[in-house]
């Protein structure tokens, strides 16, 4: 059944002393089985499932007009419903001496005298509980206004007479009571709370017919029928005052497309646990009508409706909703005034009686447990031999079992709320945006416990304890200050930046105890040591009051940081593949024999024919290999080139050529010979021959850039006693003929590139060039200018970020500010209308236009990035010990890759490769491994028909 599906049953009048209840009509799961045979002497009962629909289809019912009944719960059945069988006046069993017993009970009011026709039960009131605790020493039966079972001395309720909260039991009804019209005022809910009790339902003779024990029994298993006639009243009245008039509000509580995902997330699956009491309700009172005033079991009817397997579902999935439909519901309370104005309102009506909603929705969560204990005293006032005594067990095993699976759901469905509630309550630093993914089902909260911390002031002279809480999620470490606000609420102020789980390091946990004075008082604390794996400064030392406390830190650390190694390996949206970790060394003490190739500082893959092809420039030149093998060929001598290129094709055409940037120089040579070197079916020497020149000399930077269908060389030069830099843009050609692109007239041809424009200039700390759409970014030491390639001289110079207006704008100037000595690295796009600024401490968003978003804000990193790359909707930052990956939209880190030395190589399209440091170290010299990020695919899983339960945090606008 869809658990959004809701209630077709007609609306219960208020007040009914004389109204028909209708048999309830169920879903096909909550029939009787076709092969249920009546016992001898027995009736069955049967219903009719109706067709149900979804709470989104369902129309609200008019206001005011109670639906018209078909018959009534109190009419006999028309089919037999299997029993026991009953005990007739000359039956097996014997009667004791003539004791009455009775339950305590609490009288409520008469409302304008008059019975109230939904009442709730004296066995069910007060507040919910998620555990109950009994006495396994009950020798009698009875409830607190609570509503929990325990033992008590009930003798002075046992008389052979007419015990009364109020004295005769001969009230104004007389014997009418004990006549079939007082069974049926009791199932109509119409009998005064005075007089729902079995034995003023039982004439005199009948009572002093039975003993002392069958008495409490008879009195127990009459609170079944009653506990449960006013547990089927109490939610079908959630259904008809809360769920239905939501509906019929005009004008609306809860916004219309909201409307029915508030149902569900507060309501649940309410209807399926409904139309099991119904079902079981109406056999229960079947079962009253043909064997009272002496029942002689109930078990079976319970047991055919525990068995059911939706019966036992149903009640898991609602109960570990419970805490997320309260906190829902609490929520919607302090947000929304009109429903907090509609929860009062209906909290007149009769059947509701001024009870909170809370109560209403935690009636499932105590229902089995209460159950269980009524069942349990049954058990032990019934005699040896009766059938009960096996069925019952049966049962309470069944109940048990349930009630306990739900245990885990119900912590973490509180553990859930906590948490939510902890979210709220987050108080960041003004302008930072820190995106801690803190609303997907997998978050939860670890661990928060207060801490102490010894802060001296930046002069160092003095300090003072300070008092903090610490937060540990399994994905983040937080330290927070406390605030209680005058309403009551409270705010926590993260006193630094969180930790990420990745980058999070144990110090020492065996310090030895110090002493914390506060004011007179002398303290014992305990301190142990946390840091930042990427940042010497972010190292924590806390305290806590016991060695006890300090050892579960650790323990929770350990288990937290463990748990989230795992996921991420599990779950890594790069995945390293290492291609050589054996050829290319370092020199060290221990080499001996070959010289090392040295430190590897460049590379690009390629391809050549069929063959898939890796150039690679390092110390001692630059060698060639093929991709899928460890040995390598060198191919020119060019020693520790800044940077190799390839271009394989121009505009679906062959051109391969090979750029390569070296001592300030910049030249290109054939990539099929280099291809044929790494099958060593080529010399080296007739690569050299392959030879062009571009720029022979002071060469400081360059980049490869695709502007539409254009592949051109952006680099820059420096001339002697000149404060800037030349900025050149070489276009590749096919050198089948010429090229339709202005040139320099003063400029000499070359076969493969020839110049395109005049050459533009840059400031002389340019260090970076980025290609965007249809432009390139160029990052100097403080700003990144922002250029066409295609004319240069006349290109319209833009600066990001634009801060023209910072002097009106105190978050932009308070950016500007946060930015001073950071060094830009580039600008990747985000979407159609905003960009992210690099830099290499931190981020900021700015529109298409230069001017910062987003109010100013800004991202900081967790380690100094010295280059970054783009792969899809992530960002890579690359700093000396981490590969720092973020989310481009929302800078929310997804994964850290940890190695020494790391340096990007290349990165496009369809290939990254970084080098950093490898596994080997002996003779040969340290490895320098070079490995290849490859973008995993997230594993979908095949939709499938069923409708699936909406998201829960969309009402919670986080």
């Amino acid at each position: 059944m869809n658990p959004q599906e809701t209630w077709n049953m007609p609306p219960r009048h208020p007040t009914r002393p004389h109204v028909d209840i209708p048999t309830p009509r169920l879903p096909p799961a909550a029939r009787p089985p076709e092969n249920t045979q009546p016992s001898p002497g027995g009736y069955s009962f049967e219903v009719t499932p109706p067709p149900y629909t979804s709470w989104e289809d369902s129309e609200p019912p008019s206001s005011g007009t109670p639906r018209p009944r078909t018959h009534s719960l109190y009419e006999q059945p028309q089919n037999p419903l299997g029993r026991t069988v009953s005990a007739s006046a000359s039956g097996f069993m014997a009667f004791p001496e003539p004791q009455i017993y009775r339950s305590a009970s609490v009288t409520s009011q008469n409302l304008g005298g008059q019975p109230l026709g939904h009442r709730h039960s004296r066995s069910d009131l007060g507040p919910a509980g998620l555990r109950l605790q009994r006495d396994p020493s009950v020798t009698s039966f009875m409830t607190t206004a609570s509503g929990a079972y325990y033992a008590n001395d009930d003798s002075d309720f046992y008389a052979s007479g007419s015990a009364d909260d109020h004295g005769s039991p001969n009230n104004e009804l007389g014997p009418e009571l004990h006549s079939d019209k007082g069974l049926h005022l009791f199932q109509t809910g119409a009998l005064p709370d005075r007089d729902e009790e079995w034995y003023k339902l039982v004439p005199p003779e009948t009572r002093d017919a039975l003993g002392k024990r069958e008495v409490q029994r008879q009195s127990v298993i009459f609170e079944v029928f009653k506990a449960e006639r006013e547990y089927v009243f109490d939610l079908e009245a959630v259904r008809e005052v809360f769920i239905d008039r939501l509906r019929s509000a005009d004008p609306p509580v809860i916004r219309e497309s909201f409307l029915n995902k508030f149902i569900y997330e507060v309501f649940g699956n309410l209807d399926q646990i409904i139309a099991h009491h119904q079902y079981m309700l109406a056999a229960l009172f079947a079962r009253q009508r043909e064997q009272h005033p002496l029942v002689q079991s109930l078990s079976d009817i319970i047991l055919d409706t525990a068995l059911k397997e939706e019966f036992r579902t149903s009640y898991e999935v609602y109960i570990k909703n419970y805490p997320l439909a309260e906190s829902r519901h609490r929520k919607e309370l302090t947000q929304n005034q009109e429903y907090q104005a509609f929860v009062q309102s209906v909290s007149t009506d009769p059947r509701i009686r001024k009870r909170d909603l809370t109560t209403f929705l935690s009636r499932p969560v105590t229902r089995l447990p209460r159950l269980n204990l009524v069942l349990e005293q049954i058990l032990k006032l019934t005699e040896d031999g009766h059938p009960d005594k096996e069925t019952l067990p049966i049962i309470l095993d069944i109940l048990t079992s349930c009630v306990k699976s739900t245990q885990p759901g119900i912590e973490a469905a509180e553990n859930k709320v906590k948490f939510w509630e902890f979210c709220q309550s987050l108080v960041f630093q003004k302008g930072e945006l820190i995106d801690m993914d803190l609303y997907v089902d997998t978050r939860n909260l670890v661990r928060l416990a207060p801490v102490s911390r010894w802060n001296r002031t930046e002069t160092g002279l003095s300090a003072a304890w300070a008092d903090l809480t610490a937060v540990l999620l399994d994905n983040f470490f937080l330290l927070t200050r406390e605030e209680t606000r005058p309403n009551g609420a409270v705010k926590r102020y993260l006193v630094s930046r969180p930790i990420p789980l990745s980058y999070l390091r144990l110090g020492s946990f065996t310090a030895a105890p110090e002493n914390r004075r506060d004011g007179l008082k002398l303290h014992t604390v305990y301190p142990f040591t946390i840091y930042h794996a990427a940042s010497k400064s972010r190292r924590y030392t806390l305290h806590v009051s016991t060695e006890h406390e300090r050892k579960r830190w650790y323990s929770v650390f350990q288990e937290a940081i463990g748990l989230h190694k795992i996921r991420q390996e599990a779950n890594m949206w790069f995945e390293p593949h290492t291609l050589t970790d054996n050829f290319f060394r370092l020199p060290t003490v221990k080499v001996s024999g070959a010289k090392p190739t040295g430190r590897v500082t460049s590379a690009v893959p390629f391809a050549s024919g069929e063959r898939r092809f890796l150039a690679v420039g390092c110390f001692s030149g630059v060698y060639v290999g093929h991709r899928e093998e460890e040995h390598f060929h060198k191919a020119l001598a060019a020693s520790n080139p800044t940077s190799i290129f390839a271009i394989e094709t121009l505009v679906d055409k062959p051109f391969g050529r090979f750029i390569v940037h070296h001592d300030s120089s910049l030249v290109s040579y054939s990539l099929d010979i280099l291809g044929r070197i790494g099958l060593e079916q080529a010399d080296p020497k007739t690569l050299v021959a392959s030879l062009e020149k571009h720029d022979p000399s002071n060469v400081m930077l360059s980049r490869i850039v695709r502007i539409a269908k254009r592949v051109l060389i952006v680099y820059a030069s420096k001339r002697i006693f000149q404060t800037t830099l030349d900025l050149h843009v070489l276009e590749a050609v096919d050198s089948s003929g010429d090229a339709a692109t202005p040139k320099r007239s003063s400029a000499s041809s070359t076969r493969y590139f020839r110049p395109f424009g005049d050459p533009g200039f840059v400031a002389k700390d340019a260090h970076e060039i980025t290609a965007l759409v249809k432009t390139i970014a160029v990052s100097t030491q403080d700003r990144i200018v922002i250029l066409n390639p295609t004319d240069l001289t006349r290109s319209a110079i833009t600066f990001v970020p634009d801060f023209t207006d910072d002097s009106r704008n105190a978050n932009m100037a308070a950016l500007k500010k946060r930015l001073e000595g950071s060094k830009p690295l580039g600008l990747l796009r985000c979407s159609a209308s905003e960009l992210l600024v690099v830099y290499d401490s931190m981020g900021c968003y700015v529109t298409r236009h230069g001017v910062p978003s987003r109010s100013s804000g800004y991202i900081r990193w967790e380690c100094k990035a010295l280059s970054f790359a783009s792969r899809g909707a992530n960002v890579l930052l690359f700093s000396a010990g981490f590969i720092e990956i973020r989310s481009i939209l929302t800078g929310l880190l997804v994964q850290v890759i940890e190695g020494q030395d790391i340096r990007l190589l290349h990165s496009s399209d369809d290939t990254m490769l970084v080098a950093m440091r490898g596994e080997h170290d002996d003779e040969s010299g340290i490895s320098e491994k070079i490995v290849d990020l490859q973008e995993t695919a997230e594993i979908v899983a095949p939709r499938t028909a069923s409708v699936q339960p909406p998201e829960m945090w969309d009402g919670w606008d986080m």
